[in-house]
């Protein structure tokens, strides 16, 4: 006789137990409870139809049966079901136990960081400040930047750690380690800050695999499916309405997901990932062109790329970035002053914000070096062992209290009054305020983010102008036509106003005034340079504009110094 217990065992143990089976090397099955040996009535028959071709007997604590005779195997049969039905009934009890508990708001929930059970007060918030602050400021900085990936990047550069539980589910102690991108994500996507208390976001999935069945959890289910959902439920560090407009702004994010778009990333296109194609609906795409490739085109090549369809767009992006960045300009212009005082408030906040959660940091790092210290005190001075680990406990804290401080910031922020008058031309400084060199594209795509909500193109080719309806944020419309290029023009060619000045000039004045003329007023070269008489006659010689007409020959204009040889005079005043 031999015997196995398959409940210490996993299905791989049953598995085996059925095969010892069928090789005849077990005598009889010992059980304590059917639902113990089987988790199913499949499995449970499955298993007493091999012991009754092997006429194996099945032993518990009631007797001994043999699976041969029709009496044992039916009273197998009904112990195996009743087995199956008991269990059935104590899983859907506590299940529904549990629904009832959290449609009261009562059921004890494993919590996220920044809040705790309290024994008496119930649920709350964490009573680390600077658990707080960190979370706080999570939501702060995607409020401002409107990325998940921004406000990783802006936190890491501001050397932000987060908490990390270290004692696994239970939450009640952390270790602060650098700030991940699931650290910011999960803040950002979590109901539970908001006040929300939710039951049964997620769901569990069977498949049938090589013939059993296999069950997977937490698949998110859509917010209308959850089954308990109660607003107000606890003190949030957001409200519900700040929550739903960063879910919208993460599905928003999405770009490879339909209706989504890019935030400001940086790259030389400005408006990479906000204009949307007139004529299909979908987001444009940008390509780069040159040596090295710099200059960004706009295409929509969805339909060419899917249906083999003929793009519906394709156009330059300078001077479509340009005309937009004049006309945000001039949409600023009018609150430039307000804008640079609350820009001012803004940044002294930020300030503050960091260094709250820098004193913070500080005073928990000397309070770690302190405990440190009364441990390495209070130890055996004969027992070196532990001795040795906690002097090396105590110099590490030391040591990062050290690191802190080294990287302390400024005292306070400047406390000047500015006065409103120094800031009278602001307006008219904004464009050169706008294309320095110290602003980053990506600034500038984070700017216009904040006051457009989306571009509308087409190309109007009876004209050939670039059609953009730009939706600004508060509903307003406004429409800008930039003309398109002929094929074969080139970005360099010389501007209309330098031409005008040319074509009125060159009749009476030479090339060296004119180009002296051109520089004065600030008109360059199609390539950005100054003019000089070699450019100019360059200019007039491919655009077709004579020179002044005293040069030529027996021509109708004279220069001084002819008139003064007819005349018989001379050029001295």
């Amino acid at each position: 006789m031999a015997g196995l217990r398959a409940a210490a065992c996993g299905r791989d143990g049953f598995d085996r137990l059925v095969a010892w089976l069928c090789a005849g090397k077990v005598g009889a099955v010992l059980c304590q409870d059917a639902s113990r040996l089987a988790r199913n009535g499949r499995d449970w028959h499955h298993l007493l139809e091999f012991c009754g071709l092997v006429e194996a007997r099945v032993i518990d604590h009631d007797g001994v049966y043999n699976p041969c005779q029709p009496n044992d195997r039916l009273l197998l049969g009904m112990k195996g079901s009743i087995s199956e039905f008991e269990l059935g009934v104590l899983r859907t009890r506590m299940l529904d136990a549990a629904r009832s508990k959290a449609r009261r708001g009562e059921l004890r929930l494993s919590v996220p960081f920044g809040y705790i059970w309290h024994r008496e007060a119930g649920l709350g918030l964490d009573p680390d400040l600077r658990l707080q602050e960190v979370i706080r400021l999570i939501f702060t900085r995607f409020n401002e930047l409107g990325s998940a990936r921004q406000v990783l990047l802006s936190m890491t550069a501001d050397k932000i750690h987060c908490p990390r539980p270290s004692d696994e589910a239970r939450m009640t102690s952390f270790v602060w380690l650098p700030i991940r991108y699931r650290n910011v994500i999960s803040v950002l996507k979590n109901p539970f800050y908001a006040g929300v208390h939710v039951y049964g976001k997620s769901e569990k999935r069977t498949s049938i695999v090589d013939g059993r069945a296999r069950r997977s959890y937490g698949h998110s289910k859509p917010m209308e499916a959850w089954e308990v959902f109660i607003k107000d439920h606890h003190v949030g560090y957001i409200s519900w309405d700040t929550f739903e407009r960063n879910q919208k702004q993460l599905a928003f994010n999405n770009y490879g997901r339909a209706d989504g778009a890019k935030s400001g990333r940086g790259g030389p296109a400005l408006l990479s990932g906000m204009i949307t194609c007139a004529r299909c609906g979908r987001r444009l795409s940008v390509a780069y062109t040159g040596n090295p490739q710099s200059r960004p085109i706009y295409r929509c090549d969805k339909p060419n790329l899917m249906m083999g369809l003929p793009r519906c767009m394709t156009f330059g992006g300078p001077r479509v970035d340009a005309a937009v960045a004049r006309e945000l300009l001039r949409a600023v212009e009018p609150l430039a002053i307000e804008a640079a005082f609350e820009a001012e408030r803004m940044h002294r906040e930020r300030q503050d914000n960091q260094r709250q959660i820098f004193d913070l940091e500080l005073q928990q790092a000397r309070y770690e070096a302190s405990l440190a210290e009364r441990r390495y005190a209070a130890c055996d001075p004969d027992n070196r062992l532990i001795a040795a680990q906690l002097e090396k406990n105590w110099e590490t804290a030391l040591r990062r209290v050290q690191d802190l401080g080294l990287r302390q910031p400024s005292e306070s922020s400047s406390s000047i009054e500015v006065d409103p008058k120094a800031f009278a031309n602001l307006a008219e400084n904004l464009s050169s305020a706008w294309n320095a060199r110290d602003v980053t594209m990506r600034a500038r795509q984070q700017r216009l983010r904040t006051l457009i909500a989306d571009i509308i193109v087409d190309v109007d080719d009876a004209v050939r102008d670039v059609v953009l309806t730009v939706h600004w944020r508060g509903g307003q419309h406004s429409e800008l036509r930039v003309r398109k290029p002929q094929t074969g023009e080139h970005g360099c060619a010389t501007a209309d106003d330098a031409l005008a000045v040319m074509r009125s000039m060159a009749g009476r004045w030479s090339d060296e005034h004119i180009a002296a003329s051109l520089n004065r007023m600030g008109l360059p070269t199609g390539q950005g340079k100054t003019w000089t008489a070699h450019r100019v006659a360059s200019v007039r010689r491919v655009r077709n504009i004579h020179a002044y007409r005293s040069a030529e020959k027996d021509g109708e204009w004279l220069t001084m110094t002819e008139a003064a040889k007819a005349l018989s005079v001379t050029t001295i005043g």
